[in-house]
C-alpha cells in the first residue's frame, strides 16, 4: 500500500480563496453556487490520484476564464503569488478561453464557440499530464451533471450552451479522444487511475448521448 497522500494548510487556503473569488457566481443553468462544482473536480482529482497542486488547480481551473474580468494577466500574477507557477501552469492549461469577455463575445455564435472548442481540444492532445487530470475530473463532474439535468428537465438543456445539443455531443466524443490519445502516447498502464476517469467520462456521455437518440425527432 502506498504511503497516505497528505494535503496541506496552503489547500485550505485555495479553498477559502476559491470560495472569495467565484462568490455570487451560480452554476449555468442553476442556482447552485459556483463553488460547489470546484469541491466536487477537486474531490475528483484526490480520487484520481492527484497531488496538492493537482488538487489546488482544480479548485481554481475556471479562475482566469471565469472571474478574472478584463485582467487576466492580474488574475495570472495572483495565482502565481498566492500557490505558485505549477498551480498556475495547471490553471492557465485547463482554460478554454482568456477572460469571461472572451466568452461573453460569442454571444450565441455557434462558429466562435466552435473555434474556441476546436482549439481547446487540440491543445490537451499534447498538455502535461496534469492539465489533463484536472481537465479530466472538470469534464466528468460536468457530464455527470448534464446527465442529472437531462433526466430532470429533457432537451431544454441544452440551450444552456452555446454549442447546442449537436456541440455539446460532439465536444465530449472530441475530448474523449483527446485525452485517450494523450495517455496512449505515454504509454499510461492499464491500472493508472487516470484511465478509470477516462473510462467514466465515456460511460456517462454514452448514457446521455443515449437519451438525446432517443428524443431526437424521426
Amino acid at each position: 500500500m502506498s504511503a497516505p497522500r497528505v494535503y496541506t494548510e496552503r489547500f485550505g487556503q485555495a479553498m477559502a480563496w476559491a470560495h472569495a473569488v467565484h462568490l455570487g457566481h451560480l452554476r449555468k443553468g442553476t442556482d447552485l453556487p459556483y463553488v460547489s462544482h470546484l469541491i466536487s473536480v477537486a474531490a475528483l482529482v484526490m480520487e484520481h490520484g492527484g497531488t496538492e497542486d493537482e488538487a489546488i488547480g482544480a479548485l481554481l481551473h475556471d479562475a482566469i476564464e471565469d472571474r478574472s474580468g478584463d485582467d487576466p494577466e492580474g488574475m495570472k500574477r495572483e495565482i502565481a503569488a498566492r500557490f505558485g507557477a505549477a498551480v498556475l501552469a495547471i490553471v492557465v492549461g485547463c482554460s478554454d478561453a482568456e477572460s469571461q469577455t472572451e466568452k461573453d463575445r460569442e454571444n450565441g455564435n455557434r462558429a466562435l464557440w466552435q473555434a474556441r472548442k476546436d482549439a481547446y481540444v487540440a491543445h490537451l492532445r499534447a498538455a502535461p499530464a496534469p492539465v489533463r487530470l484536472v481537465s479530466m475530473c472538470d469534464k466528468l463532474h460536468n457530464a455527470r451533471a448534464i446527465l442529472a439535468d437531462y433526466r430532470r428537465i429533457g432537451e431544454q438543456l441544452w440551450a444552456r450552451f452555446n454549442g447546442g445539443r449537436d456541440g455539446m455531443l460532439w465536444y465530449y466524443r472530441a475530448l474523449i479522444g483527446a485525452y485517450r490519445e494523450a495517455m496512449l502516447a505515454e504509454q499510461r498502464p492499464a491500472d493508472d487511475l487516470m484511465w478509470s476517469a477516462l473510462a467514466e467520462i465515456e460511460r456517462t456521455v454514452a448514457q446521455f448521448e443515449s437519451l438525446a437518440a432517443a428524443a431526437a425527432p424521426g
